[in-house]
């Protein structure tokens, strides 16, 4: 469960410009404020289901955005990349650094 919180946060960073301000509010207080169904329901004075509907749909809107747009899955590559970097730059020649960096500009 954490592994997806952690996901559907990232994806909502990426993506939430490309959310209604309904959908993007249902999302940042279920996986950002940690709200229940329930408390989300009561704030906005829909059902329990209408909110649990909203946020699988939104959810897929997002996993769908990410397929298209892969904006995730490159920060990841990124990530890994400048990780790698940081930990092996002392002992990389220029022609592993030139590498690694060139690696870094092809993720675009």
């Amino acid at each position: 469960m954490l592994e997806k919180t952690t996901r559907m946060n990232y994806l909502l960073d990426f993506y939430q410009a490309l959310l209604t301000p309904k959908q993007r509010n249902y999302m940042e207080m279920y996986y950002l404020e940690d709200y229940s169904l329930g408390e989300i329901s009561e704030l906005f004075q829909v059902s329990r289901q209408a909110v649990y509907d909203n946020i699988k749909r939104t959810e897929s809107m997002l996993e769908s955005y990410e397929e298209k747009l892969h904006l995730y899955d490159k920060f990841q590559q990124r990530s890994k990349l400048m990780e790698k970097l940081s930990d092996e730059a002392s002992d990389l020649d220029s022609d592993q650094l030139s590498s690694l960096i060139n690696q870094l500009k092809e993720i675009d």
